[in-house]
């Protein structure tokens, strides 16, 4: 009986260290996936607004100091693929309401010589409202993917965007 009783809690013993084991281990590989993909997710959300902030600031210099200008669109398209690969389903389909705002804003911004017809301060500032909103969304859709304690933001923050008269009353 003294032995059966040593055999069973030796073997009880080593099962539950080994289950305790693998569930540890399982469950640490799935907080190092969570802290992978957060990461990603954040260099990927930089280089996407990182890029939209240079293209939009390179198109209102354009505009305001009349000259010409150019910009790498494969930058802009590797940084859409790239935020869109990681996101979360929430956050991607704001990505693309943001590159359909940013779109329209290259439909009226881009398509004007620069040199000779740009756009004025309050037509680019103006056309600047629908992707500010645009981006103010996302960012605050980024900011609940990679955190809950992330509050959302009342104003957009970098870009190009347009004065406060434009923000507040014009709904685009």
């Amino acid at each position: 009986m003294a032995l059966l009783e040593i055999v069973v809690t030796t073997v009880g013993g080593a099962l539950s260290a080994t289950v305790g084991v693998v569930v540890g281990g399982v469950l640490t590989r799935q907080a190092q996936d969570r802290h992978w993909l957060r990461d990603r997710q954040l260099t990927a959300y930089q280089d996407l607004l990182r890029e939209y902030a240079t293209f939009s600031m390179i198109l209102r210099r354009a505009h305001l100091g009349r000259t010409g200008w150019d910009y790498d669109w494969g930058a802009w398209s590797a940084a859409l693929m790239s935020a869109s690969l990681v996101a979360p389903n929430a956050v991607a389909m704001e990505i693309d309401r943001f590159g359909e705002a940013v779109r329209r804003l290259l439909d009226v911004t881009a398509g004007v010589d620069t040199t000779t017809a740009p756009l004025s301060q309050d037509q680019f500032e103006e056309a600047m409202v629908a992707p500010a909103r645009a981006q103010l969304a996302l960012v605050n859709a980024m900011r609940r993917s990679v955190g809950r304690n992330q509050g959302p933001l009342s104003t957009w923050v970098g870009g190009a965007g347009g004065r406060p008269r434009h923000w507040r009353t014009k709904q685009v």
